[in-house]
């Protein structure tokens, strides 16, 4: 386990935190900048800088696009893990994220390639780039407490935050400048957020983080064991099966909530009144909806936890409140879809999807940064990387699903998608409620303060068995 000087500490956290935070930060402005014009850059007309393409490509290559983004975290996170380092791997990925926004950015016929080979060039950038950048910054974050601090989950939600604040302003700024500038200024604007993450990084990471992520996990796992390869432990086996388990029920909350990017976004363009006062709403704007409401209702949500003590919910609970949060988000869609009639030519209030981003925020707060916290929890040291980048890949399903199920609304309509979506999250929530005790108990004590997760490598196995056979669950 590294270890950092406890006094070098801010709000209770160590400064590390607080450095991880603002490069996520930066990234995540980068993302979502990018993400909130891909599909209408796609869609528009080419008189207006656009691709031209129709809903369903344009529908699908977000669903490709996305899904790649959150598969390749599992090719970096065991290249992290093995080979490259967390460190090397961030400043490589992060590198290449920010050529790939600044090759979307050029004109068209800069390069000495077709500007559709060109565009695909971008985008392949930054997917390789995040494939090694994503799982390292969250695993870091793990790094820097000990393997019984309750500290972990706290700091999971502050650095959630972080993401959410770069999100926030990624729709406002993306907004502003392609409405005075052009699409392109909007990948122009996500490549400058890119740059400043990585002058971070490399600016303060010496002096915020001492030696974390700059020795391979599985080097360092050898090292800890006096150079012995051992076997995963049953309780070690146990707890990725539940991080395997709990995946399955992630790829149902983000296929439905990644509409937000996809069907969701055309919609709020298309169809929304987005009028006030004379003044037109950019459609990318609703985009920043999400991160506002997580920046308001995080630390309200975490209060909650902790006034509840005992009676706090445990992590199956907590991802089966999400699901349930997401089908009441897509109640507000089926409310929009009605209140056209069926003649699209009517707009929409604004409120539906206000309503909508309010219930989808709530069930990412249930899922997203309790998640990530799980993972540290339960991965042992040697496969923290690889079992970060495993949970992202389950977001790329996710995401792959997404694409293809909004490219059908041409087919089957926005009211049977949002319906089915709806439907789904709710029967995967009672599902999922109904194993929850099974799933703790294949967590050997990591949800309580009594027996908290400590990693194999830091412990004989014997010695983990002792432990368990004393604490075992009934």
């Amino acid at each position: 386990m590294y270890m950092l000087n406890d006094k070098d500490t801010l709000l209770g956290h160590p400064k590390g935190l607080f450095l991880l935070f603002s490069t996520e930060l930066w990234e995540r402005f980068s993302y979502y900048a990018m993400r909130a014009i891909l599909v209408i850059y796609l869609t528009d007309k080419t008189v207006n800088g656009g691709m031209g393409w129709t809903t369903a490509e344009a529908l699908n290559l977000y669903g490709i696009y996305t899904g790649l983004v959150y598969f390749t975290p599992l090719i970096g996170g065991w290249l992290s893990d093995n080979y490259i380092s967390k460190r090397r791997s961030l400043i490589l990925g992060g590198s290449l994220m920010a050529m790939g926004q600044f090759v979307l950015a050029l004109p068209d016929g800069f390069l000495p390639i077709l500007p559709l080979h060109s565009f695909y060039l971008g985008l392949a950038f930054i997917i390789v780039g995040n494939g090694l950048f994503k799982p390292n910054v969250s695993s870091m974050l793990g790094d820097l407490y000990p393997a019984n601090d309750k500290r972990r989950d706290g700091a999971f939600t502050i650095f959630y935050m972080g993401i959410n604040v770069g999100s926030l302003l990624a729709g406002i700024v993306v907004g502003v400048v392609t409405g005075i500038m052009g699409w392109k200024s909007g990948f122009f604007a996500a490549g400058i957020g890119m740059l400043i993450s990585l002058v971070i990084q490399m600016l303060f990471a010496q002096r915020y983080l001492g030696d974390i992520g700059k020795i391979p996990g599985a080097k360092l796992a050898l090292e800890n064991n006096k150079s012995k390869k051992e076997p995963l432990t049953k309780i070690e086996i146990d707890r990725l099966k539940v991080i395997m388990i709990m995946g399955l029920f992630v790829v149902v909350f983000w296929a439905g909530f990644e509409q937000a990017g996809g069907l969701m976004n055309l919609y709020s363009h298309d169809y929304t009144d987005r009028v006030i006062a004379n003044f037109e709403v950019p459609s990318s704007w609703f985009q920043s909806l999400n991160p506002f409401f997580i920046i308001i209702l995080a630390p309200i949500l975490a209060i909650i936890w902790g006034k509840m003590g005992p009676k706090e919910p445990n992590t199956p609970v907590k991802f089966a409140l999400a699901l349930f949060f997401l089908a009441l988000g897509f109640l507000c869609m089926i409310g929009a879809v009605m209140e056209q009639g069926g003649d699209l030519t009517v707009k929409t209030s604004m409120m539906w999807l206000v309503g909508a981003y309010f219930f989808h925020t709530l069930g990412e707060l249930c899922l997203s940064p309790i998640g990530m916290a799980m993972i540290t929890k339960l991965a042992p040291l040697r496969l923290a990387s690889l079992m970060m980048g495993s949970w992202f890949a389950f977001n790329a399903l996710s995401n792959y699903i997404a694409g293809v199920v909004g490219a059908h609304v041409e087919t089957l309509g926005a009211l049977d998608i949002f319906a089915g979506i709806a439907i789904s999250s709710i029967i995967a929530g009672v599902v999922l409620l109904a194993f929850s005790n099974t799933l703790i108990r294949w967590m050997h004590q990591s949800e309580d303060g009594s027996c908290s997760h400590i990693h194999p490598e830091n412990q004989t196995d014997n010695d983990e068995v002792a432990t368990e056979n004393k604490h075992q669950l009934v």
